[in-house]
């Protein structure tokens, strides 16, 4: 049985605050702690059910393993229906943006993107499609997120992500910068090059218009229907496809 004093910590780190206090954030489900430990992520400690016992072996005995019930994996779990494991890893070190990393490939940048699970399939999208970096706004949700960890289904593991002032970083770069816009040229009739930074906007706003520079680029997904807009993940997905089938 956990003591209480442990059943609390790990629960605080539901909440961002105790997450960057502590520098640890939850992983639930064997597949995505496996992507985790395949990584440069620091596995601290696994929680598990004895159904899933038998298949631990994978996880170092450096890590520290907790047999624990149902009732203290439902206390801790951010799950309606938990997955019989839960692991705590280390929060990586902050990282500054090299835009060397940048160059001879395609980055997503977001602006101001609010809801986890948006946020969750983009990075999933990404990963999906190869693409290595994600640069977010320092307004988007924190990519720690409890509910983001869950929709990324273990890609997080695989993305660099980075918080920043998109206003300074976007105003300095050198690579290219394609924006997402209602108006703009059609993502059919664009041609990318082999590099850039697709830049995605708010769920209800879009993007900042202070983040439009002059040499920005707007592109526009060409609406064929009645809907008034795309879903931010959606949009991701589709500027990821149509990048990948032009380079190949």
């Amino acid at each position: 049985m956990l003591p209480k004093s442990q059943l609390q910590f790990i629960k605080s780190l539901h909440q961002k605050k105790f997450r960057k206090e502590h520098g640890f954030f939850i992983v639930e489900g064997l597949k995505s702690i496996t992507e985790f430990l395949y990584s440069d992520y620091v596995i601290h400690s696994i929680y598990y059910l004895s159904k899933v016992e038998p298949k631990i072996d994978i996880f170092p005995k450096n890590i520290k393993h907790y047999l624990i019930s149902e009732k203290e994996l439902a206390a801790i779990s951010s799950l309606k229906t938990p997955q019989g494991i839960l692991a705590i890893i280390y929060l990586p070190p902050q990282k500054e943006i090299d835009e060397n990393l940048l160059k001879n490939t395609f980055s997503l940048v977001l602006d101001n993107v609010q809801d986890p699970g948006n946020l969750g399939t983009v990075i999933r999208t990404a990963d999906w499609f190869g693409v290595p970096n994600i640069i977010c706004s320092l307004d988007t949700v924190e990519a720690f997120n409890p509910k983001v960890v869950q929709a990324t289904m273990g890609s997080l593991a695989h993305i660099a992500l980075f918080y920043t002032d998109l206003s300074l970083f976007l105003a300095k770069t050198s690579i290219p910068v394609y924006a997402a816009l209602l108006t703009g040229e059609s993502i059919y009739k664009t041609t990318f090059g082999n590099e850039g930074l697709i830049l995605l906007g708010n769920e209800g706003n879009g993007i900042n218009k202070s983040l439009i520079m002059e040499q920005t680029k707007g592109i526009t997904i060409p609406r064929f229907g009645k809907a008034e807009s795309l879903n931010v993940a959606i949009s991701a997905a589709i500027f990821c496809s149509e990048i990948k089938r032009l380079l190949r």
